[in-house]
């Protein structure tokens, strides 16, 4: 029965504790947490970050939640909006294709603010992320794939239902309270694609965390909603998806129990499916030991999902660069450091190597190819040439060189937002931080230099 659905996610919501947690499993949470608070840290400096920041503080309210940016606490609801904002306004943040969304910009704000105003431990607040992102996995495996191609933004959509269970199981809602708010979840999920370029974007991740926390807290205080508003004949799958397939929401998670291990981090600070052109590009161009002079023609061969997304063909400024999949190759073969949001910026679309560079990359899109693989092809002036292909839709499997891969993003967004000192005592309390920890010390350490 569809409705079977709800029920499944809501029982393994309330069933997940920090000891049905692997250490492999917590050792990706930290991750998840420190990488988002080092891209809400950076995000808080945007321009319209600032604004919404500024009228919410205008309307002021408890002090229930830190928020990035400012040193005045604020309501938990307009925390979560507020970080969740600013976590994804550089889109530097992770993704999983499970969910087809970015999950930890949307569940994480939620259930900090919710954790602050709960006086919750970092094990309370680990295991509720996780029960929120394996309720949106399985709700992106029944929506995906015509929900994204439908205009469908999933972090605003399903990033609602998945913050939405996160903050149920961190209420210790029941099952039935959890279903409850899975369907208050249910009438507030929206985002459209058209909106990507603009501020709306990232605020797609700031309201899925405030209108999931809003769900879970309402149906704490009874508010009703549909039970089956999830899989109802009229209900939010029906309406927003062509292709429903309710046998791979309802099998098990493929990874030990849980659909974290399928977290994508990001380390070029531009969209995810530009990604494995620029690793292939760089692995190509170290092993010719090329120059942009030396260059002939870089083919690239990527799935069709790209020319919606990431084929802005001749970027006029940064935003634009990173949705441009030949930019970022572009910038790879000016061995540009494009893990840094700096490179991506008016002046390199405007210079003159880019430029000359640009007419020399080809890209072919291939029906049926998975999203994140590439093939790319260098061939240089004098004749020479090789090929590689590269798949950045698989996690790293050594947990500890993806820390400091981490740790090394964060400093470089930490270090320019707050400063060097700031940034290092960040790190270091992040390595203090135990499941015992209450979350707040961690918000209050982020949070207090603003």
């Amino acid at each position: 029965m569809p409705h079977d659905l709800t029920h499944l996610i809501a029982a393994e919501v309330c069933g997940r504790t920090p000891d049905t947690l692997p250490e492999s499993v917590w050792a990706v949470v930290r991750h998840c947490l420190l990488d988002t608070t080092g891209t809400a840290i950076a995000g808080a400096q945007e321009p319209f970050v600032q604004a919404l920041r500024q009228e919410l503080l205008d309307q002021g309210g408890r002090p229930e939640s830190a928020v990035f940016g400012a040193a005045q606490a604020l309501p938990s609801l307009s925390a979560a909006l507020i970080n969740g904002t600013a976590a994804h306004a550089l889109d530097y943040d992770d993704v999983n294709f499970h969910m087809a969304a970015h999950p930890s910009v949307a569940i994480l704000p939620a259930v900090l603010a919710l954790g602050e105003r709960l006086d919750a431990t970092w094990a309370d607040v680990a295991a509720s992320f996780v029960a929120g992102y394996d309720a949106g996995c399985r709700i992106g495996r029944l929506l995906e794939p015509s929900h994204y191609r439908m205009g469908f933004h999933g972090t605003a959509t399903i990033g609602t239902f998945a913050a939405a269970a996160a903050c149920a199981r961190l209420l210790r809602l029941s099952v039935e309270q959890t279903i409850n708010a899975i369907g208050i979840a249910a009438t507030q999920a929206a985002g459209i694609r058209a909106m990507f370029g603009t501020a709306c974007k990232p605020l797609h991740a700031g309201k899925a965390a405030h209108n999931g926390l809003f769900a879970a807290l309402m149906s704490a205080r009874d508010f009703s909603s549909h039970p089956h508003a999830l899989t109802a004949p009229a209900g939010f799958a029906v309406t927003h998806s062509h292709d429903l397939n309710l046998d791979l929401a309802l099998a098990p998670a493929p990874n030990r129990g849980v659909f974290l291990h399928d977290n994508l981090f990001k380390y070029h600070a531009a969209c995810y499916l530009t990604h494995a052109v620029a690793d292939a590009a760089a692995s190509l161009r170290d092993e010719l030991d090329a120059s942009p002079e030396d260059v002939a023609e870089l083919n690239l061969v990527v799935s069709t999902d790209l020319d919606t997304v990431c084929n802005i063909a001749a970027p006029r400024d940064g935003l634009q660069l990173k949705f441009s999949v030949c930019g970022v190759a572009a910038l790879t073969l000016l061995r540009r450091d494009t893990s840094r949001l700096s490179e991506y910026n008016t002046d390199i679309v405007q210079d003159p190597a880019f430029t000359a560079l640009l007419p020399r990359i080809h890209v072919v899109f291939e029906a049926g190819r998975e999203k994140t693989v590439a093939d790319v092809t260098l061939r240089l002036r004098t004749g020479r040439q090789a090929s590689r292909r590269a798949d950045s839709g698989i996690p790293m499997s050594d947990l500890d060189a993806q820390e400091a891969r981490l740790k090394a993003k964060f400093s470089g967004l930490v270090s320019d937002a707050l400063g060097n000192s700031a940034c290092e005592a960040l790190l270091r309390q992040y390595d203090a931080l135990t499941p015992e920890t209450p979350i707040r010390v961690w918000m209050k350490a982020g949070c207090h230099h603003a």
